[in-house]
């Protein structure tokens, strides 16, 4: 399975779960995400912007990776063009580093781009490196998740027949109105299986760091 790493320009800690996660992926910087770059010790294949935001001293050290500009008044994000690019390019999966705990109306926009990621039949990972976010459409998801992991589910439309194992609180065939905050906060055992009929929502988890291995 052909996976993309994009490089956004978010806060990103790097731990090894998250070099676990993006290893053999192929890598986009979406502009001033090439800063993480050095620390992920990787070098993208691609960079695409507006370069509004990359800085000078980024521009140098990455002279030599192909660069495809666009300009500053675009009717789509860079980070969006990044996944665009790496669907063209044969994508099965999408992680997006650098795209959770920063504004508040960009991180909302992505958990929307995630779903449409999903719907498209496209595997979707959002992180921060201490959180993580799976967009949930109806099917099954598998999450591999250590013991002891924060997990919530937040709906983005009314959720029906929602399946949750693995975790404290499990659930059968629940249905879940948007704004409800029963599936905030669980715990998960271990890996979890979460089951959707209907609706579109949004898995949000915070692996303990002890267990970034």
């Amino acid at each position: 399975m052909t996976s993309f790493a994009i490089l956004l320009g978010g806060d990103l800690t790097v731990t090894p779960r998250l070099k676990s996660q993006i290893k053999g992926a192929r890598v986009i910087a979406a502009d001033s995400g090439m800063m993480h770059a050095a620390a992920l010790q990787i070098m993208p294949e691609l960079w695409v912007g507006d370069f509004d935001s990359a800085g000078s001293e980024l521009t140098m050290q990455y002279r030599d990776v192909l660069r495809e500009t666009f300009p500053a008044e675009k009717d789509a994000t860079d980070g969006a063009i990044a996944v665009d690019e790496a669907i063209r390019r044969g994508a099965a999966g999408i992680i997006l580093l650098g795209g959770l705990g920063g504004q508040t109306d960009h991180t909302a926009g992505l958990l929307g781009q995630s779903i449409r990621i999903a719907r498209r039949g496209i595997s979707c990972l959002l992180t921060s490196g201490v959180e993580e976010a799976w967009p949930l459409i109806a099917g099954r998801l598998h999450l591999e998740l250590p013991a002891e992991t924060r997990l919530s589910i937040i709906p983005f439309t009314d959720l029906q027949g929602l399946d949750l194992a693995g975790v404290k609180w499990p659930l059968s065939k629940r249905d879940v109105p948007v704004g409800s905050t029963l599936t905030l906060s669980n715990v998960a055992l271990g890996p979890v299986e979460i089951g959707l009929e209907g609706g579109y929502g949004i898995a949000i988890a915070y692996p303990p760091q002890a267990a970034d291995v």
